[in-house]
């Protein structure tokens, strides 16, 4: 691996910090005295700045380069974190700093996927982009561990966006540093037309509407799996229920280390094919009436799932070069399934949670039939 990658590895460890949002939730509603209602809005306009930045933030891309929005995406999120470092007065404005770390968010995926193939070696796109949602999952996981950390040693839980911030800080300085060639420039600047326009294609809608499903498919199954597990077998909400959330986070973590590796050997095609397969057995499983059966298949799905999102932009991304950056917007964009499979889940769990759960099955089962398609549609 070369050194150049260090610093976008640095970015996505920062990338996970986003997921930290949904640790806001319930130390916000007890900070502020809010409702579930009021506080469960963090998580939407974290994931609501995917929809609306993503695609203008890739057109930005195409005409200024990969390396300048990833420098600015990198600001913005250190702008969203030193707010709340500095006052956190009031709910409005821990809304509007997440909101702010959104956009940057937003923009840093769309910056980072794409200029991981400009730091690797030929052929090693998939893999790296693998290891990077690896690096990704540890900042994920460092959000919530860290908050726990912070309160343990009598400080007051706002003081981890200090933390953030600091190790947005590092980041930007390496990105800054960092000397990288960009490839697969278009000749014609990209513009929002022709970014929406690419989604007539169909091998970029199909592909743009399977990162829809996967990210919701994925928060809707880590939203709503303690609540099935305290419906379908009586574990207790605070403790094995609430395990079973941890569980999947691990199998996340694990699969994309895996994945990293398997790349080394295994086309990209052929293992999407195979993780989508797995995290289809995994989510059939969760919904038989076994106890054990459907524990164990909480980490089969996790396993599955793991390296869907990398393997649809590195299958996109290779396919068409030359609209890397109106692709990478499109994928971004998608990333606001998120913010509306869980609320359609929800709507379903107020019938029967079963029925909920039949919505990230749904959505397997679509990325299982355009991973075979994809594969298919290249010779072996």
């Amino acid at each position: 691996m070369k050194a150049r990658i260090v610093p976008i590895l640095f970015c996505f460890f920062v990338m996970g910090f986003g997921d930290a949002v949904g640790t806001f939730v319930g130390l916000a509603k007890d900070y502020f005295g809010l409702s579930a209602s009021m506080a469960g809005l963090l998580p939407f306009f974290g994931f609501i700045a995917f929809a609306l930045f993503s695609v203008p933030g890739g057109v930005l891309m195409g005409r200024r380069g990969k390396k300048f929005l990833l420098v600015l995406s990198l600001v913005i999120a250190l702008v969203g974190q030193l707010v709340p470092s500095l006052t956190l007065a009031s709910y409005g404005v821990l809304v509007a700093a997440v909101f702010v770390g959104g956009i940057g968010m937003a923009l840093l995926q769309v910056a980072g996927n794409p200029i991981m193939r400009d730091v690797s070696a030929e052929g090693r796109y998939a893999r790296n982009l693998t290891f990077g949602q690896f690096i990704k999952s540890l900042g994920s996981i460092a959000g919530p561990a860290l908050a726990v950390a912070i309160m343990a040693s009598g400080l007051a839980w706002g003081w981890i966006f200090r933390v953030f911030a600091a190790c947005l800080a590092l980041t930007l300085i390496l990105v800054v540093l960092l000397k990288v060639e960009e490839k697969g420039k278009a000749p014609t600047p990209p513009s929002l037309a022709s970014s929406f326009a690419l989604l007539g294609r169909p091998n970029v809608g199909v592909m743009v509407l399977g990162a829809f499903l996967y990210v919701g498919a994925e928060v809707g199954l880590n939203s709503w799996v303690a609540t099935y597990l305290h419906e379908a077998f009586a574990f207790d909400l605070r403790s094995l229920a609430t395990a079973g959330i941890a569980f999947f986070f691990l199998a996340l973590c694990v699969g994309r280390l895996v994945g990293s590796a398997v790349l080394h050997f295994l086309p990209a095609r052929r293992f999407f094919v195979i993780t989508a397969l797995i995290g289809l057995v995994g989510t059939i499983g969760i919904l038989v009436p076994v106890r054990s059966v459907s524990l164990v298949s909480i980490f089969v799905a996790g396993l599955g799932f793991g390296n869907v999102f990398p393997l649809i932009f590195s299958t996109l991304i290779d396919r068409m070069p030359e609209k890397s950056a109106e692709l990478s917007g499109l994928l971004c964009m998608a990333i606001a399934g998120g913010a509306i499979l869980p609320l359609v889940m929800g709507a379903l769990a107020d019938v029967s949670i079963v029925a909920a759960m039949l919505v990230p099955l749904a959505s397997l089962v679509y990325l299982t039939v355009i991973a075979v398609r994809a594969y298919r549609a290249v010779p072996a």
